[in-house]
C-alpha cells in the first residue's frame, strides 16, 4: 500500500479524513468496507475500486465514470438488483481481491466527476443507501487506520499504466524475479529500459566499461555533454537514470571473469547482451546454475549504399539447451577471431528491436504473454521484414 498519493492529493486526503477506509495499491484506489444489500436482503460489505490518474503521485480528475466492485451485486432493500449502477460481470483479481463487477454510473447533472472524492463518495452513498435503510448504524466511513504494506512496490511512484490497462494481475507474475543484464551497450541498455518498467524485484547490471559518447547514440534517453564528461561506468550511469523511477537496481562494475561469475548466483533470468568474446564461460556458468537466459546479437553489413543484416534472439532454458551447441545458435569467438558483430555496426532502432524481442521472449517464459510456438531461436531479417522461428521446445 502507498500513502504518498493520499497525502499528496487533496481529494484522496479528504476521503481519508472523512473516515473512508481507502488505500492506493497497484495504481488503484480501493475503498474498503462499503456496506450493501445482497439478493438475500443481508447487509454485507464490499470493496469499491477505481483506476487512478496520477501525476507525480498526485491524483488528477477522473477520466471516466467507471468503478470495479469486489462483492455480490448490490441490491435494493427488497433484494432486487439496484438500478443505475450499470453492472456488468468482469471477473479479475486486483491486489489479491476477487473483483466480480464493473459499474458505470454517471453523476447528475454534469455527467462528469469533479475529482476522486466526488466519484468515490457518490458511488459509496448510492451503494450503501439500501443497507442504511435496513440498518442505520452501518456506514462506509469507519475511521479505520490502515498500516503500510511491508512488501511495498519497487516503484517510487504508482504504476498507473498497468492499472489503466487492467493487467496488474498479469504483471504480478514478474514481481518476485531477480533479473540480470550482462552488457549495457546499445541492446542491453534498451533491455534495461523495458525491464525497469516491470515490477521485478531486482535488476542486476553487469558491465565493466565506461559510458562514452558513442554509447549516447545507442541508448535510451539523451545524455548531456556534462554527463559524458563524468566518465561514469555504464552500470553507474544507467543505475542513476533508472533509480529515479524504481528501487532494486544492483550494479556490478567489474568485467565478467572466472572470479566474478559467482555474482550470477540467485538470478532467475539473464539477458546476455555482449560480444562473442568471453561469452562461453558465462553461458556455461548459467547452465550449471540452471538459470534460463536469452542471448542477443546482430550481423549488419554495408551492402552498396545501404545496410543489410539480421537480428538474432537465442533462448536457453534448463529443458532445452542442446540447440545452442548442435546448431551454433550462439557465436562463441576468441580474442583472435572476428565476426560480423565484432565490427560493431549497430543502429539504435535495431538495438531497441533486438531488446524488445528478447524481453518479449522472457515475458513469454514467465507467463506474461501467450507462447504458441515455444521457439528458442529466432531471426529477424531486415531487408525481408520477416521473422524466422526455429528450435521449438
Amino acid at each position: 500500500m502507498s500513502r504518498r498519493p493520499i497525502d499528496r492529493s487533496p481529494a484522496l486526503k479528504k476521503l481519508r479524513d472523512e473516515g473512508f477506509d481507502i488505500e492506493v495499491v497497484d495504481g488503484y484506489l480501493l475503498m474498503h468496507g462499503v456496506p450493501y444489500v445482497n439478493d438475500k436482503r443481508e447487509v454485507k460489505r464490499g470493496i469499491l475500486m477505481a483506476a487512478l490518474d496520477l501525476t507525480n503521485d498526485v491524483a488528477q480528475p477522473p477520466k471516466d465514470h467507471q468503478t470495479k466492485w469486489a462483492g455480490d451485486c448490490p441490491c435494493n432493500e427488497d433484494g432486487s438488483i439496484m438500478q443505475g449502477l450499470g453492472p456488468s460481470q468482469a471477473p479479475t483479481v486486483i491486489s489479491g481481491h476477487q473483483v466480480t463487477w464493473n459499474f458505470s454510473c454517471k453523476p447528475k447533472p454534469a455527467d462528469k466527476y469533479d475529482d476522486f472524492h466526488h466519484k468515490m463518495s457518490h458511488y459509496a452513498s448510492k451503494i450503501s443507501g439500501p443497507a442504511q435503510a435496513i440498518d442505520p448504524t452501518v456506514k462506509a466511513q469507519r475511521f479505520k487506520p490502515r498500516q503500510p504494506d511491508p512488501e511495498d512496490s519497487v516503484f517510487l511512484y504508482e504504476d498507473t499504466a498497468s492499472s489503466r490497462a487492467d493487467i496488474v494481475a498479469i504483471n504480478g507474475k514478474l514481481k518476485s524475479l531477480r533479473i540480470g543484464i550482462v552488457g549495457l551497450g546499445g541492446t542491453g541498455s534498451y533491455v534495461l529500459d523495458f525491464v525497469a518498467k516491470t515490477p521485478v524485484k531486482e535488476i542486476h547490471l553487469f558491465d565493466g566499461d565506461t559510458f562514452d559518447q558513442h554509447n549516447a547514440f545507442r541508448a535510451p534517453g539523451a545524455a548531456s555533454g556534462e554527463e559524458l564528461e563524468q566518465r561514469l561506468t555504464k552500470v553507474a550511469f544507467h543505475a542513476r537514470t533508472y533509480g529515479k523511477m524504481r528501487r532494486g537496481i544492483v550494479v556490478h562494475p567489474d568485467p565478467m571473469l572466472p572470479d566474478t561469475l559467482d555474482e550470477l548466483k540467485g538470478l532467475d533470468f539473464v539477458f546476455l547482451c555482449m560480444e562473442g568474446k568471453g561469452k562461453r564461460p558465462i553461458v556455461e556458468k548459467l547452465e550449471s546454475l540452471g538459470i534460463p537466459f536469452v542471448d542477443v546479437g546482430m550481423g549488419i553489413a554495408i551492402n552498396g549504399d545501404c545496410l543489410r543484416g539480421q537480428i538474432r534472439t537465442t533462448t536457453s532454458t534448463p529443458t532445452k539447451r542442446n540447440h545452442v551447441y548442435e546448431k551454433n545458435r550462439i557465436a562463441f569467438t576468441t580474442a583472435d577471431e572476428v565476426n560480423e558483430y565484432d565490427k560493431n555496426i549497430q543502429v539504435v532502432e535495431l538495438n531497441a528491436l533486438n531488446a524488445a524481442l528478447a524481453v518479449i521472449k522472457w515475458k513469454k517464459l514467465f507467463g506474461f504473454y501467450a507462447d504458441d510456438n515455444a521457439e528458442h531461436f529466432s531471426i529477424f531479417v531486415i531487408a525481408g521484414n520477416e521473422i524466422i522461428n526455429e528450435d521449438a521446445e
